[in-house]
């Protein structure tokens, strides 16, 4: 959510900004609203004051034993009163209203990043090794889980529906492996805190990270318990702090979660149907950071690097993209996609979107800090990022690692973490 008297001071560079992410937002209308606002508390202040006033020249009619002027002092309090009443009522119902307008206001984009349409216009900041050579044409995964027996696409959809799928032997223990070494890695040599936080949340969760209401449809939601499945962590784990005041010397607060994440696809309805690219139910490994202002660019940039490390370790070529204003997300100022090579499907596949929200996210969650003893509390930066993305990861490591005799070698780091098989061959299991 932005600053409604940045919104108020600065109404055409908000509207420029929306320009150039190519959206939206009912500015005019939260601008009227803001200003139906100040009228009201502005009139209500003025019939408090009266009121007040009234109060004290009752109390002196009636000590001089002027009972008729009492009176009739008596009953144009209680019409002020009832009038105050109505205005608070008012008063309540466009500060809600206004809210609501707000919360459909995205982020405007960080002074830094490159102005462009779409996609098109993303920026490709570095690369990291090179797409392996192949002397035989590479299968890509789907072919590959199925013909080792480690992906049951059948089964999964005769138990679930269209985009699930079963991982099964050395496919869920390769899962199993790359959740558990990237969590030991950020924990371990990046200094994360682990959390194993709830894949259902309230609905209060979702509106300070962003994703409601504007993106209710591509979500799960219980609507008895009016409980919602999350479409990453990042969601229960910033919520970790939310309506709280974080005390000095605390900051910053790096977590890292393992969870299984929800989401209906709508908005990719017909791509990506083979395989499992894109599915309603996926796990991810996701790392968030709650920080000072000052020091939020800085922690971005050390979170792509945390991100790329686990690229680097299982020895996978991949590229680091600068989003433009046209393909940021809604909540986020700043985002930096790592996309890995999968040679089987000729794709660079995004494993991860590490973000930079400033104080967005914070100022719709209401998390705050103290920057020293007594100080007044200000808002703090969150930021997010995948570290990493299953299942995508699972694609470009069977697809790099693939052999010509249909094998697929593990790579190093995780042959611990899968019991010491050096490869996954039909009949590991």
């Amino acid at each position: 959510m932005l600053d409604i008297a940045f919104i108020r001071e600065h109404p055409d560079a908000v509207k420029e900004a929306l320009r150039k992410l190519n959206t939206d937002a009912p500015i005019d209308d939260i601008l009227a609203l803001d200003r139906k606002r100040r009228e009201l508390l502005q009139e209500t202040e003025t019939l408090r004051a009266e009121r007040n006033a009234g109060s004290k020249q009752i109390a002196a009619l009636m000590r001089a034993g002027r009972q008729e002027e009492a009176e009739a002092a008596k009953r144009r309090m209680t019409e002020i009163g009832d009038r105050i009443v109505a205005l608070e009522e008012t008063l309540r119902q466009v500060e809600a209203e206004s809210r609501e307008k707000q919360l459909w206001v995205p982020n405007l984009p960080h002074p830094s990043v490159p102005v462009g349409p779409d996609e098109s216009a993303n920026v490709v900041v570095r690369q990291w090794g090179e797409p392996r050579r192949f002397d035989f044409e590479p299968l890509p995964h789907w072919e590959l889980g199925e013909s080792l027996g480690i992906i049951d696409f059948e089964r999964g959809v005769k138990i679930s529906g269209s985009r699930f799928y079963v991982l099964k032997g050395d496919g869920a223990r390769l899962q199993r492996a790359l959740i558990t070494w990237m969590i030991d890695l950020h924990v371990q040599k990046h200094g994360y805190t682990e959390v194993y936080p709830p894949y259902l949340v309230r609905r209060d969760c979702l509106v300070g990270t962003g994703q409601l209401p504007k993106f209710a449809d591509n979500l799960y939601f219980d609507g008895e318990d009016d409980l919602w499945l999350i479409p990453t962590a990042e969601v229960p784990v910033t919520n970790l702090h939310r309506e709280e005041i974080i005390e000095p010397g605390m900051l910053p607060l790096y977590y890292v979660a393992y969870t299984a994440c929800f989401r209906r696809e709508k908005m990719a309805a017909g791509k990506d149907t083979r395989g499992i690219k894109r599915g309603h139910q996926f796990d991810k490994v996701e790392m968030v950071k709650i920080v000072e202002p000052a020091t939020s660019d800085r922690e971005l940039d050390a979170l792509v690097a945390n991100a790329e490390d686990v690229a680097v370790g299982l020895g996978i070529p991949h590229r680091v993209v600068q989003m433009c204003t046209g393909d940021l997300s809604f909540t986020a100022a700043n985002k930096l996609d790592i996309e890995m090579w999968a040679p089987g499907v000729g794709e660079w596949l995004e494993v991860s979107s590490c973000s930079n929200f400033l104080d967005f996210q914070a100022r719709r969650a209401g998390i705050r800090y103290r920057p020293a003893p007594g100080a007044k509390p200000e808002l703090v930066h969150t930021l997010n990022g995948s570290g990493l993305a299953l299942p995508r990861v699972m694609i470009a490591v069977l697809e790099t690692y693939q052999q010509a005799d249909g094998s697929v070698v593990v790579p190093p780091v995780l042959r611990p973490y899968m019991g010491g098989p050096e490869r996954i061959t039909a009949t590991s299991d």
